[in-house]
């Protein structure tokens, strides 16, 4: 099992979170995703050998979300907006 710490960007409720939440969950591999909408994170455990470090991120910015940035992705923010 490894474990991967995102910086999630445009989390701007719990639905936010639940949304990032899903979206790694949906992912083969993943046992856990806990998200902290104030920490602005994800903590992933994921199987290395089924999922990687750059799926869960896709996962993330698929669900409209920005991964590892400082600033909110340009097209979305949040679930709400």
């Amino acid at each position: 099992m490894q474990t991967e710490v995102l910086k999630v960007t445009g989390m701007i409720c719990g639905g936010c979170t639940a949304s990032v939440a899903d979206a790694l969950m949906g992912i083969p591999g993943v046992s856990a995703a806990d998200v902290s909408l104030s920490a602005g994170e994800a903590r992933v455990q994921y199987d290395e050998r089924v999922a990687s470090a750059g799926l869960l991120k896709s996962a993330v910015e698929a669900a409209g979300f920005g991964v590892g940035s400082t600033s909110a992705p340009a097209a979305k923010r949040g679930c709400c907006g």
